[in-house]
This record gives structure tokens, sequence and C-alpha cells, in this order.
């Protein structure tokens, strides 16, 4: 009986000039997976191009690597896999089950037995965490394996991870290196982030840093706890609890808010401006504030269409959230944040602290004739009445 690996042997010796996974049935994970061979530095590679919602991503691998990447990408939810080879072609139909058929049919004509066109490709995309050295906790989450090499159902995690740490890159020339940095990270979630961004500056680019983790949830917190001892993190700490209440420090140089609920990313937010924060981090999500309130009548043809309106709220939302605290002092900028266990794409609000403050007017104007009012506005400028709006 043929297996899988000897399948995928047969044709990835040629090589295969195409090989394509389609038909996934689970919610979350890649929509497609083309697989090509590309020439690389002399040496034939193969490139994964991953189709996830909206956006394509790229990836290469060695001759070596290529049958066990495809291996796991049988089982990553596909319903079938189609290769066109060089002398035949194959396929594997995977059923719910997980039952695999294979078929193959020798090619004629013309085009058996011509040489496979393996195209030029010298870029490859260098990322901080690098593949190949192992990172401790990331080999505990599965995101790597022990020789440092990315679990291929896993490499959105680790392109997302990476994505994060060339953010805090950009900022670095704002924070001191001559003194110990504070970073509050609330809503650490899944922690990925968090000890990521601990082990890139203590480890990597040698800060001295603390970070707190802050989480609603206790088992989370512990969990966070538990792993920062084990792997010698001393500075890191978590504690549960929300970041409107958060009391623990009198300053912090950096605030990361990932994925805060709806107003909780505008508490999180005022309180990073409280606390002076050089840099702000923060990728909002359930921006329903907006959508409750807005009313206004040339809009309407477009408002009255649910999706339309939501999307236009959160959108909205976040450029008023950016201008605002440009009006506390911040150089704003609305970065794309891929996060895959969200949505396809989320925006992340970045803000460095410049100094001066100016009147958010113009800001204002707009929440005025949308007829709504915004809890960022009203945290930020509580001292000045025109900081009030009717609410519809």
């Amino acid at each position: 009986m043929t297996t899988e690996r000897e399948f995928l042997e047969k044709f990835a010796g040629e090589p295969f000039v195409q090989a394509v996974f389609s038909g996934q049935r689970l919610a979350g994970r890649p929509s497609k997976v083309r697989i090509r061979p590309v020439e690389l530095k002399g040496q034939i590679c193969f490139q994964a191009e991953t189709t996830s919602g909206t956006q394509v991503f790229h990836r290469n691998w060695r001759a070596d690597e290529i049958v066990s990447y495809m291996e796991d990408t049988l089982k990553d939810g596909f319903s079938q896999l189609q290769i066109q080879g060089r002398a035949m072609d194959g396929s594997v139909l995977i059923s719910k089950k997980g039952k695999m058929t294979f078929r193959t049919r020798k090619r004629s004509g013309e085009s058996s037995g011509e040489p496979v066109r393996i195209q030029a490709h010298n870029r490859v995309k260098k990322y901080i965490l690098q593949e190949g050295i192992p990172v401790p906790f990331l080999v505990d989450l599965g995101v790597m394996n022990g020789k440092g090499g990315v679990i291929a159902a896993r490499y959105d995690k680790f392109r997302q991870i990476n994505r994060f740490l060339e953010f805090i890159e950009d900022v670095l020339p704002a924070l001191p290196r001559d003194r110990e940095l504070t970073i509050l990270d609330f809503g650490c979630g899944k922690f990925y982030l968090t000890f990521a961004m601990y082990y890139y500056l203590k480890e990597l680019k040698e800060y001295d840093v603390r970070i707190i983790g802050l989480d609603l949830k206790a088992d989370v917190i512990e969990t966070c706890s538990r792993l920062a001892e084990k792997y010698g993190f001393e500075k890191l700490a978590f504690y549960q609890g929300d970041i409107a209440d958060y009391e623990g420090v009198a300053a912090v140089d950096m605030v990361v808010t990932l994925h805060a609920c709806d107003t909780a990313t505008d508490f999180a937010l005022e309180k990073a401006v409280e606390w002076g924060a050089q840099v702000i981090l923060s990728v909002p999500c359930c921006q329903h504030e907006l959508n409750r309130q807005i009313k206004n009548e040339l809009l309407e043809p477009v408002l009255k269409y649910g999706i339309l309106k939501e999307r236009m709220s959160a959108l909205i939302t976040d450029g008023i959230r950016a201008n605002l605290l440009e009006a506390k002092g911040y150089d704003t900028q609305i970065l794309e944040f891929i996060d895959m266990e969200h949505t396809p794409k989320n925006l992340l609000i970045r803000g460095v602290k410049r100094g001066g403050e100016s009147d958010p007017a113009q800001t204002r104007e707009l929440l005025k004739a949308l007829n709504a009012g915004l809890t960022l506005d009203r945290l930020l400028f509580a001292g000045d009445a025109s900081g009030e709006h009717p609410v519809s």
C-alpha cells in the first residue's frame, strides 16, 4: 500500500512543475497552498505560496524539506492535492475521516518529459527570530522543533510574532538604553507576543527591561508566571487585573495593548498617556461604540448596509483614536498587523511621543458630524467641555 511519503517523494524527485492544496475544511486555516520549484543561489528550492483570507504569503523550502512540509500540509484540513509532474500527474483525495486516496496519470503529448522550467528567486525573508535557531519558549509552544525548524502548521504564528517584533524594532531609537525600561502589556492573552518581546529586548538586544503582563483571566496569569520562571525570565511578571485600575507603576516607557475589546482599548490608551509612555502599540478590536451612535444623513445610503456600517465605524474609530493621540503629543501611524487567530488582518496604532499638545478641533467636528462621542475623547480631554457630544 502506497504511503503519502512514498507518493510525494516520487514527484519531488523530478521535481514537479507545481502542486496545489485546496478544499480547506477548517475555519481559520489557509484556503490554498501552491508550491513550485525555484532556483535560489544555484540550488533548486521550493516556494510555498499560502493564501489566507485576502493575504498571500511566501516561504522557501530546501529540496530535502519539501516532502515533510507537504506531509504536514496534507493534514492541515485540505481535502485534495493536485500535482503536475514532468512525466505524470498525481492527486490525493482526503476524506473527512482523514483517509487518503492516491492517483497517478502519465502525461501524454508534447508536454510529456519536458524539462521543468525553474524560475530564479533570490529574495528570502529575513526574520528577527530566525529559522534554524531554536527559541525555548517557541519550542515548548509548538511553533518550533528542537532544531529551530518552524512547524508547518504554526508558520502563521511564527510570521505574526516576527511582524510584531518588527514594530518594536522600528521604535528602538525612541527608547533609552541607560536605564531600566518598564513595559506594560495589557491583555497578554496567549502570551506568545509577551514572551517574544522580552526575549527580543532582553536576550537579543540586551536592554535592561522589565515587562509587566496584565490579563483578566486567572488561568492565563498562572500559566504565564509558571513559564516565565521556567525560562529564567526574572524581569517578566504577570498579574491579574484591568489596566484602568492598575496602580503598580508611576511611569511606563511602552504600553502594548492587543485586542482589548471595544472601549477597553480607550482606557488602555488613556492610561498610557497618563503614564507618559514613550511608545504605544495598540491593536483594537470590536469597535462597537461608534457603530451604536453613528448617524449622518449624507452617509445614510451607505450606513443602511449593516456590514458596511460596522467596517466604517471600526476604521473611523481607529482614525479618531490616532488623531486624539496626536493631539496629546504623539506621532502616530496606523499599520497592518497580521494575526491569523482573530482575523486575516488587523490594524495596529503605533504612537511615539514627541511632546507638545494641540487642540483636536477638527476631530471633534468629525464626531459632531457623525452625531457621536467617543470614550477616548472624554478620557483624554475631560477638562474641556467641548469634549462632550450628543449621543442619539
